[in-house]
Formats: structure tokens, sequence, C-alpha cells
């Protein structure tokens, strides 16, 4: 155990000094029975109680630093992203439908729910939308989230009744708060300007919104909800950052993966994950073939059947 690492660990750092005292207090007791081998039998009994408090110690600091590598791995923390794809007026409708299901859902989870960017439709669906969700497993339950959704319906502009097939796409951005990705301000291109919509005259008035074109990946992020520019810039850095770090995973998986199971979790946006069927009252999952009814209320939020699925799968 590595006691000047775990020192500089703000929550477990007390622990570390704990365990430091009891080594120096075994030392103190081995050299007091060394030089009076009266005390031994009394020594021996004060080592083991040393002992088992150092075992207790030990055991407190593996919880806690098993219990920080699982929030790395699914932090309690991510952006969602949704994108209007093929349908036109429609699919941004469902872009929305389907960023209100993901919002519902957040409530009943007792997550925090904040919206960072969007983009409406001139029927005031989202083009595109971002939201940062906090939360307990927010990340773990929703990771198999990613991918293109597809809806089968009879939209409220057609006036013939006919079932139109559209599409959305949904991204779920982990952020971590340890990050290998290095970023070089000369291949940021950042732009500020005013940020729509309602918000009083600060926004108006003030360049608040940010855009950062990240040069050589060509992603391109935006920030336009917080009050001021640098919080933008931070939460638009923020959004690059988890977005590169999910290209990378994903190269790394297309070139290892060998299961489906491992393929599930590689978060490619372009596969087609999910249809949502209003003629048959149906959400079917494409990836393992299983479907669920009551599609109104599914998309009223109640999707905890099809989380778990995955989290058992």
């Amino acid at each position: 155990m590595d006691l000047e690492e775990i020192k500089k660990k703000y929550k477990i750092s007390f622990l570390a000094e704990q365990y430091e005292n009891l080594l120096e207090k075994e030392k103190e007791t081995q050299e007091m029975m060394e030089k009076d081998l009266r005390m031994k039998e009394l020594g021996e009994e004060e080592l083991k109680n040393i002992q088992e408090q150092k075992e207790k110690l030990e055991k407190q600091i593996e919880t806690i630093l098993k219990s920080d590598e699982e929030i790395e791995k699914f932090p309690n923390e991510i952006i969602l992203e949704v994108r209007a794809g093929a349908g036109g007026e429609e699919a941004a409708n469902f872009a929305m439908d389907l960023a209100l299901m993901y919002e519902k859902y957040s409530e009943k989870q007792g997550w925090s729910w904040k919206k960072i960017n969007e983009s409406k439709s001139s029927l005031s669906g989202y083009k595109e939308a971002s939201f940062e969700i906090r939360g307990k497993d927010v990340y773990k339950k929703l990771r198999f989230e990613t991918g293109v959704h597809r809806v089968q319906r009879v939209p409220i502009t057609e006036k013939s009744g006919r079932i139109h097939t559209s599409t959305a796409s949904i991204a779920i951005l982990p952020v971590r708060k340890k990050t290998t990705i290095e970023i070089k301000l000369d291949d940021l291109e950042i732009e500020t300007s005013r940020s729509g919509g309602a918000g009083g005259q600060n926004v108006n008035k003030v360049e608040t919104a940010v855009r950062i074109i990240h040069k050589p990946s060509g992603i391109d992020v935006r920030s336009t909800a917080e009050r001021s520019q640098l919080k933008n810039r931070e939460k638009a850095m923020s959004i690059l950052t988890s977005k590169l770090e999910i290209l990378k995973e994903e190269e790394e998986a297309k070139k290892h993966a060998s299961q489906r199971r491992e393929q599930i979790g590689t978060a490619d946006r372009s596969e087609k994950i999910r249809t949502y069927n209003s003629l048959q009252d149906r959400v079917t999952d494409h990836r393992i073939k299983k479907s669920w009814h009551n599609l109104e209320s599914i998309l009223a939020g109640e999707i905890e059947d099809i989380i778990e699925t995955f989290q058992n799968n």
C-alpha cells in the first residue's frame, strides 16, 4: 500500500495518517520488547491489537479506493445530446419527444437536468440539443442509449393519416474527473456570440454563447445556457473532452471487440438501436431483439424496464 499516494487523496488522507501512526506505534512496541524481555507478553498483546487496527484501516482504504474507481468508470455526470435525423420536421419533433422522455425519467430517478444548448426547428422541435444530467448511476444506467432511434407514426402535420418513418440520434457522453486527452489550444477555433431566446438583458446584449471547433477531428460543440462566457467555455471544453474520449474508445473497441456484448458498449452513434412503433404500440430494441408495449407511458419516462434489461443483459 503506497501511503504517500494515498495521502494525496483528500478523502482518505486522514486514514493514511492514522495508518502511519500505527506503524510508528508498532515499531516502538517491537523496540520495547527487544530492550526488556519482561515486556514480551504485554508487547505481543499490543502488537496483536495494532495489527487488527491496521487491517481495519486497510479495508476502509480499499473500499473507498474501489468506490472512486467505480465512479471514474461510471461517472455520476453525463452530457446527453439529441439530434434530428431523417424525416424533416417530424424527426425534429421526435428528437424533442426523446429529450422529454429522458428528462422525465431523470426526474423519476432524482437526477438534476440542465439544458446546455438547443437549436429548434420551425415547429419548435429539436434540430439538436444537449443537456447535462447529474445523479447517482446516471452513466451506468443510460450508457446503452447511444445510437439512432427510429419512430413509425402519423405526424401531427400529416393530414392523410399516412405513417411516416423518422429518426433521431442520441449520444451519451460521460464527464470524467480524470482524462488522458490532451487538447492543444492551437487545435481550437473558438467563437462567441449572443445567446438567443429568453434570459434577460444579459443574455441578449453580451456575447456569452461559446462555440468550439476542434480542427483535427472536426468536432463542433456549443454551450449557450450559462450566464457567463467563461462558464459556457468551460462547459463546451468539458463536452469536447468527453467527445474526444468517446472517439478514442470507439477506435479502440473497433480494433479489439470480438463479442456482441462488447460491441453494444462501443457507443456507435450510427447504429440503429431502437424502433418506436405507434401503430403496434410497441418499442423494439434491435440489439437484443426485445420489445415493450405501451408507447405512451414509455415516452412519458417509464423506461426503467428497458434500462434494467440492459443492466442485466
